[in-house]
């Protein structure tokens, strides 16, 4: 999709909005086997091809193929600060994925997150019902970087024994409140993780342990 004009900035000049995806169904749905990829085999790094996104920043090209992919007119999306505060963030997700913007976490069906290291509460999220687990938010962490060490080890559906994870920056409470939060199972949120070229994802049924340093 070619980019349109768009009106920002106090002084009223205009400014070009960012192109979506060259090739919408072909892209979307390679980054979605990308993304399916990572949910069926959590903390696996998995890369990922943007198709060339050059979004308005805060976010970032990965975000954006993820947004693209994943949202639609059916899935209210909640902002973090950093990006809320973007006129052309939000212009860009409206433009090319309708999803409707909200103001409340836990009315959200996805969550982006720009400053995983002040994301207050995973319970603030909508975590599903036992009878409609599925209804529960995905959390989309970005600017993250990505290893298969540390402390937090993970086990479950899709993990042979258990693999080594590690995130951040996030916050000091985060791998507790993932614990706790994945301790509901089925209930809680689901977590996808941003880095540069890469995802990784942490499903809620997976078992958080968190070793000792």
């Amino acid at each position: 999709m070619t980019a349109l004009n768009q009106t920002s900035g106090p002084n009223g000049k205009t400014a070009p909005l960012a192109a979506g995806f060259a090739d919408p169904v072909h892209d979307a749905q390679r980054c979605f086997r990308t993304i399916m990829n990572a949910m069926a085999r959590p903390g696996s790094l998995q890369a990922i091809d943007t198709g060339g996104l050059n979004p308005p920043a805060p976010l970032s090209a990965v975000a954006a193929a993820i947004a693209l992919t994943l949202f639609d007119y059916d899935t209210p999306v909640w902002l973090d600060k950093p990006f809320a505060r973007s006129e052309a963030v939000k212009t860009f997700l409206r433009f090319h994925t309708g999803a409707p913007i909200v103001s409340e976490p836990v009315e959200a069906a996805f969550a982006l997150i720009a400053d995983p290291a002040h994301l207050s509460s995973l319970g603030k999220f909508h975590q599903g019902t036992l009878e409609y687990p599925d209804r529960s938010a995905t959390l989309i962490l970005t600017g993250q970087t990505l290893t298969n060490d540390g402390p937090v080890q993970l086990s479950g559906p899709g993990i042979e024994t258990e693999t080594a994870f590690s995130a951040g920056p996030v916050s000091p409470a985060f791998w507790d409140q993932v614990k706790a939060n994945n301790a509901q199972f089925p209930r809680g949120v689901d977590l996808i993780f941003t880095g540069s070229a890469e995802i990784a994802a942490l499903p809620r049924s997976t078992t958080v342990t968190i070793r000792e340093a």
